[in-house]
């Protein structure tokens, strides 16, 4: 588990490695947490074994750092501890410097026990957009972004039903943000209890403040003042003699108790003694900031801060004020380069900083980083502008940010490790580089490298973000529909419909600005396409008169352009088929010109040379096939699309028609009954990374081809992550998940397991059961489980529409399984038109192994013909459907029987009511 931790991966994706549920992750990590005392994921995955797996966890800084341990406070402890416990949201207020961070750590390690779900720590400190504190909250919870949904939305859905702490530290610059995202994750987590740490409240609903006081500077015993600074002193130093007590309560009341500042002082106690510090402490910098602070105290803290300045050597002052560019933890080499200072004299000079507790020093298997506390930071900040020095600092932080990733442009096997620690510092330099117009090209380039790195490590929604951001900075009307174009792709992937229109229509507006007007023809065609293609995924579906009239527009501009024409007839196959909102296909007037529009859209694809376009128009070919009836040109038509993305290197675009092809090759396997061939494509979908946090969708499938083979076991497993992710998601009212949820409850059906089968009817209610379940995956799985059991005329009844009924509902996926279950429960129920119905399933399905295999067995049952029978098993064996095979050894009776019936008990399932028709088997 720690090692998943230390490759980054969320906590979907680690439970999808080992089979174990999100839940029992959550439970590891946190458990994890406190066995290590570390405040987050992030210090945790520092902690975890190096690249080979074989190194023990790292430990202790390499050199002594600040905030170690924990003094004192016990008041302080016990009367936040006791907020905590007694409100929803708790902000602990004081300024900078006043321990702040560490009163909450360890009020949240007192509070621990009352929180089962876990107690969750984020650092606001590196983050620099309102729009991005879910990013990192989601970050520190282990979670990925949920398709469909922002990361505030996984981030409610995640905890919704949680009893946990979550501790927000360093939230003052974030106060409207953090705010509005409180608002919405208490509303909808009733479970939860909030912890914030800030300079100012929060003003939200809820909010309990506490004022964080300074250290207690009691004169009779010694203070927690005293005893802070002693621990601290000594940690740097050797103890300090008792007798000095007094002397250092002097200094810790001129310090006004502010930790910082106490941390300071003590950190010069081996160089300057206490008489050194007291005649420090006399000097006049104490004043030097007094007239803009509003807080007394606030002053001791920047006094402090300019006092410990004043003894650094020149070259160490310039290096801490340099340093404070970065909001991440950094490397000494990556000092070095922003600083503008070899090497080797940066590592010396960051282990002074170290030595005086200006920095705070990490080991990590990746190598020793330095972090910056944040109070540090803004006063470095402070001293770079008064050395006019922060333009030239952030520019070449700026061109250490591209340089980084350029580097991580190479992906490989620790991509994430080495993206995951410089996020932020690529997020800040964007931030600055993108106000600046002299920058603008620079951060052009960083905007779009940011969107491909963030696609690639699952950030879909800031990959999304990104691109569009690169796009309002590209100075070129080619790279802004260039952007706007990735865009569209990825809000595909996200399930945002609505985005993807509306992005495709801005990158036609940019590139008819660039004289493109057929770039911008297939971006308008492409709008007008997707509306059809992906439904489903748009909150308000463009009307048709609005797409016809895209249609148009684009077929006016296209000209004689290749990719335009072939985007246009695509398009113009599109609306024929008249799809928007309802899976009915054409009317069947037009099936014939919808198959020849498709198919003259698809030539047109090819000539281009562009995978993506052939994939999309072989999409609409697929489905024009497949309403003409045509299951195995349409079967083969979806394995071609497949074909020919897999070999094409991950981008947005690619990634979303590649999702698309494999679950239509799937859905086009099972119609023609090649089981191996569907699980297959189901078994990429439920590994694809981009769908580890939405394991219902991309498990969904799969189950469907394990239900169908009989693979208890799979099913089983499957339903679980299945259950628990769609519960995560919120219980979505999906009916494309319907057929999953059937054919697991067909599998518990199978089992005899009523309450279970029940369960899971009761998530296909929820579900929806639309027309096309109740004829195609609900009336399948309802009549294998009644053939199970012996019930054929039950089962008959329930197959009982003429196919030429329900054809538009069973068609694609069940039309072959419909009609062959029907002829085998007209046998089995003795009906007069037996003969009749298997002559027509066998003129319906040939072709398909596993419902030719059904109807032969149903011929062979009524004629008694065991030989024919047994060829039968053979024929289920070869496909892939070992619960068939063994259903058909019972049929066979005597020694078969004992081996069929045997059968289905390894597979899991209840023995089988071998009803036969009244022919003897011979």
């Amino acid at each position: 588990m720690l090692a998943l931790v230390g490759a980054h991966l969320s906590n979907a994706e680690i439970g999808a490695r080992l089979f174990i549920s999100v839940r029992t992750v959550e439970t590891h990590v946190s458990s994890l947490l406190r066995k290590l005392q570390v405040p987050d994921r992030r210090a945790l995955a520092q902690r975890a074994p190096g690249p080979a797996g074989a190194g023990a966890a790292y430990a202790a800084p390499v050199l002594p750092a600040p905030l170690t341990s924990f003094v004192g406070r016990a008041t302080e402890r016990t009367d936040l501890t006791a907020l905590v416990r007694a409100h929803r949201q708790v902000t602990a207020v004081g300024p900078g410097g006043v321990g702040k961070t560490r009163l909450a750590l360890a009020v949240a390690a007192d509070a621990a026990g009352g929180y089962p779900d876990g107690v969750w720590f984020v650092d606001l400190v590196p983050v620099g957009d309102p729009d991005m504190i879910a990013t990192a909250v989601a970050g520190a919870l282990g979670l990925g972004e949920q398709p469909g949904r922002d990361l505030t939305g996984s981030v409610v859905a995640a905890l919704a039903d949680r009893r946990a702490l979550l501790v927000l530290d360093n939230c003052e610059h974030l106060v409207d943000g953090v705010a509005r995202f409180l608002e919405r994750l208490l509303a909808g987590c009733p479970g939860l209890t909030v912890l914030a740490t800030s300079r100012a409240r929060l003003m939200v609903p809820y909010e309990r403040v506490y004022p964080v006081p300074p250290l207690s500077l009691a004169v009779d015993g010694e203070s927690d003042a005293v005893a802070l600074f002693r621990q601290r002193a000594a940690a740097v130093g050797r103890p300090l003699d008792p007798a000095l007590r007094d002397q250092i309560a002097a200094i810790c009341e001129r310090l006004d108790g502010m930790a910082l500042a106490i941390e300071l002082a003590a950190a010069r106690c081996p160089t300057l003694g206490l008489d050194g510090i007291t005649a420090a402490l006399s000097h006049p910098l104490r004043m030097l900031t007094g007239g803009s602070r509003a807080d007394e105290r606030h002053r001791s803290v920047r006094a402090t801060l300019d006092w410990s300045h004043a003894l650094l050597e020149p070259a160490d002052r310039a290096l801490l004020r340099r340093v404070a560019v970065f909001v991440a933890p950094f490397t000494a080499a990556a000092a070095a380069e922003v600083a503008g200072v070899e090497e080797g004299l940066v590592a010396d000079g960051l282990a002074r900083l170290a030595e005086q507790s200006l920095l705070v020093v990490t080991a990590a298997p990746g190598g020793t980083r330095y972090r910056v506390l944040e109070t540090i930071r803004q006063y470095g900040t402070e001293r770079l502008t008064e050395a006019d020095e922060v333009v030239d600092l952030r520019s070449r932080h700026l061109r250490w940010c591209l340089a980084q990733v350029a580097d991580l442009s190479v992906v490989r096997a620790d991509w994430r490790t080495r993206f995951d620690p410089v996020a932020d510092d690529l997020r800040a330099a964007l931030a600055w580089a993108a106000e600046r117009p002299e920058r603008r090209t620079q951060a052009y380039r960083l905007a779009r490298h940011l969107a491909e790195l963030t696609f690639t490590r699952n950030l879909i929604g800031e990959s999304q973000l990104r691109y569009e951001q690169a796009a309002a900075l590209a100075d070129d009307p080619a790279d802004t529909a260039s952007m706007f174009r990735h865009a569209a792709a990825v809000a595909g992937c996200r399930m945002r419909g609505d985005d993807m229109y509306r992005c495709h229509r801005a990158a036609a507006r940019a590139a008819r600005r660039g004289g493109d007007t057929a770039g911008a023809a297939a971006d308008l065609a492409t709008a007008a396409t997707n509306a059809y293609r992906f439904w489903s995924k748009f909150e308000r579906v463009p009307s048709p008169r609005e797409v016809v009239a895209l249609v148009t527009e684009a077929r006016e501009l296209a000209g004689d352009d290749p990719a335009a024409l072939a985007a246009v007839a695509l398009a113009e196959a599109g609306v024929l088929t008249d799809a928007f909102g309802a899976a009915q296909g054409p009317p069947d007037n037009a099936v014939a010109e919808t198959i020849a529009r498709a198919e003259r859209a698809v030539a047109l694809a090819h000539r281009t040379g562009d995978p993506l376009a052939e994939s999309a128009a072989l999409d609409a070919l697929t489905g024009a096939r497949s309403w003409s009836g045509e299951t195995f040109a349409s079967a083969a038509t979806a394995r071609r699309r497949v074909e020919l993305l897999s070999s094409l290197p991950p981008s947005p675009a690619s990634t979303h028609e590649l999702l698309d092809a494999l679950g239509n090759a799937t859905e086009a396997s099972l119609g023609a009954g090649d089981l191996p061939a569907a699980r297959r494509w189901a078994g990429q979908i439920a590994d694809h990374p981009l769908l580890a946090e939405v394991g219902h969708r991309a498990t969904s499938w799969l189950l469907v081809a394990d239900a169908l083979a009989g693979d208890v076991d799979a099913v089983l497993a499957g339903g679980v992550r299945f259950l628990e992710a769609w519960q995560r998601a919120g219980s979505p009212a999906r009916s494309v998940l319907a057929p999953a949820a059937a054919g697991v409850a067909m599998i518990h059906g199978l089992r005899d397991d009523e309450p279970a089968r029940r369960a899971w009817r009761d998530v296909l209610t929820q579900l929806g059961t639309p027309t096309a379940h109740v004829y195609g995956c609900g009336a399948v799985f309802d009549a294998l489980v009644l053939l199970h059991k012996g019930q054929a005329p039950a089962a008959r009844e329930r197959l009982a529409p003429e196919p030429d009924q329900v054809w538009k509902w069973v068609t694609w996926i069940w039309l072959h399984w419909y009609v062959a279950l029907r002829a085998e429960a007209a046998v089995l129920a003795g009906s007069a038109d037996a003969r009749e119905r298997l002559a027509e399933a066998r003129t319906v399905v040939a072709g398909n192994p596993v419902a030719d295999a059904l109807v032969e067995r149903a011929e062979a049952l009524l004629d008694g013909d065991r030989a024919a029978l047994l060829a039968t098993a053979d024929a289920f064996d070869a496909a892939g459907c070992r619960y068939q095979w063994a259903r058909t050894l019972v049929f066979a009776g005597g020694g078969h029987a004992e081996r069929g019936a045997a059968a289905l008990a390894d597979l899991g399932l209840a023995p089988m009511v071998a009803h036969r028709p009244a022919t003897t088997i011979s």
